[in-house]
């Protein structure tokens, strides 16, 4: 019984690693312009969040559950912004180039900046609630989807 037990559980940790990994087999299935809207959607909500901390803070008296609630909600959307930029774009989208090709060698660097900039000022957003930080985040966030998608990007709106 303990090694069914023991069996079961091995395989539920095999399956949920596999499951977590599972773009990094290479599965070949890419929906870019939904990561890109998704990492807008959580600068926004990234954005109410400070918008909610703010105002929640002001109350009398405060209410603590909903403050902390706030709280873990902005710092919650900042790791998934930063976990598609890393795990999506970083490892899996942005292709290695041959290095004596330096028009794709700019290109490369260039994304890579921008992504290491949008990694950064989520992390800014952790720290802080500088309202900076989310025009920040737009601002890159626009300046990759021109390098990546193309010059004439414009992000279609909901």
């Amino acid at each position: 019984m303990k090694r069914l037990f023991l069996a079961s559980v091995i395989f539920a940790l095999i399956s949920a690693i596999s499951a977590f990994a599972h773009c990094e087999i290479p599965c070949g299935i890419y929906n870019d312009q939904l990561r890109s809207d998704l990492i807008a959607e959580h600068i926004t909500t990234i954005e109410k969040s400070i918008n909610e901390i703010e105002r929640l803070s002001k109350e009398t008296p405060v209410n603590y559950n909903q403050l902390v609630r706030w709280i873990t909600n902005k710092e919650d959307h900042a790791n998934q912004l930063q976990e598609i930029v890393t795990q999506y774009f970083m490892t899996q989208r942005v292709a290695l180039v041959d290095p004596n090709d330096a028009g794709k060698v700019k290109k490369y660097q260039e994304q890579l900046g921008l992504l290491h900039q949008l990694l950064v000022y989520a992390m800014k957003t952790k720290q802080s609630l500088d309202p900076e930080n989310i025009t920040k985040l737009r601002e890159i966030l626009d300046l990759f989807n021109k390098s990546y998608f193309g010059e004439n990007y414009k992000r279609h709106t909901h």
